[in-house]
């Protein structure tokens, strides 16, 4: 407390990091908005998140415990919502043969993502998936080029809320998701760039 209040008094470093932010807020090439869900993230559609900060929006990681997630999906059963983290390449020193999924943009608008490879359209989470619009389950899409960047672990765009609007296949199943907010171009560039 008495290093912030060190920070605040002296005018000078103050002033100096304000003139920096408002400079950044100036120069944002992204703009983020709410993903008007019917709970409360503190995510925004199209900013960039790390794996921890999501399962701490999420309600999952606290200061107190971090949970860890091996795996591209998660199921939020209070929130009645579906997590999926997915990166677009995948070499072969980061994924098994069973995890390479075909996970691609069509358009602006559509995605395709597809299952676990142990997951069948009869099993419950395959079920929830395709009726989650009957069922009132959210499905949010997290997108990320590449697992990592020289030896740093790359974070992840919320794409935002999605509907699934078609599917077939099973073990995996493969999805075809309407984003309700469209890719902006910086991001579609990417996920193009990607494929």
């Amino acid at each position: 407390m008495s290093f912030y209040k060190d920070f605040i008094s002296n005018k000078v470093i103050y002033e100096e990091i304000l003139e920096i932010l408002k400079y950044n807020l100036s120069h944002i090439k992204v703009k983020t908005f709410n993903d008007n869900l019917n709970f409360d993230t503190n995510l925004e559609v199209h900013a960039t998140y790390t794996k921890e900060q999501i399962l701490a929006s999420l309600g999952k990681n606290t200061i107190e415990k971090q949970y860890l997630l091996r795996e591209g999906v998660w199921y939020i059963e209070d929130k009645k919502t579906d997590v999926f983290l997915i990166t677009l390449n995948k070499v072969e020193k980061h994924f098994s043969p069973s995890t390479m999924y075909e996970d691609y943009a069509i358009n602006d608008e559509l995605f395709n993502w597809q299952s676990q490879s142990r997951t069948s359209i009869d099993s419950p989470t395959g079920k929830r998936y395709v009726n989650h619009r009957d069922s009132g389950n959210n499905i949010l899409l997290f997108v990320r080029e590449n697992k990592s960047e020289d030896g740093v672990t790359s974070p992840y765009t919320y794409l935002g809320p999605a509907d699934i609007v078609s599917h077939s296949g099973s073990k995996p199943i493969s999805i075809v998701c309407r984003l309700r907010n469209k890719l902006l171009a910086s991001i579609a560039v990417k996920v193009e760039k990607a494929l």
